[in-house]
């Protein structure tokens, strides 16, 4: 079964710069409850795709850390993509 963050993610396969930003907009609107399945969603998407859900778990902002860093003990090839966007978190919080 489809997630609901997956189908959101599929739509931007064809997406133009506004839909992609909506729907980047649609993720952070759901904030913290989605935060799990976006870092799943990193560690295997990739392209646009990827962008967009990073930028995503950057604006949701803390809430996202504690996801990045346990899966960065998990997937140790993932480890640099959280350790930047912690980063670029903390960054936007300072």
């Amino acid at each position: 079964m489809h997630s609901q963050v997956e189908e959101i993610l599929g739509k931007l396969e064809s997406a133009d710069n506004v839909t992609k930003n909506k729907i980047e907009n649609i993720l952070v609107d759901k904030g913290s409850a989605v935060v799990p399945e976006l870092v799943d969603q990193l560690q295997v998407v990739k392209g646009v795709k990827r962008g967009v859900v990073a930028m995503t778990l950057i604006r949701i902002g803390e809430a996202s850390v504690e996801y990045l860093k346990k899966a960065a003990n998990d997937n140790k090839d993932f480890e640099w993509v959280a350790k930047y966007l912690i980063t670029e978190i903390k960054g936007i919080a300072a």
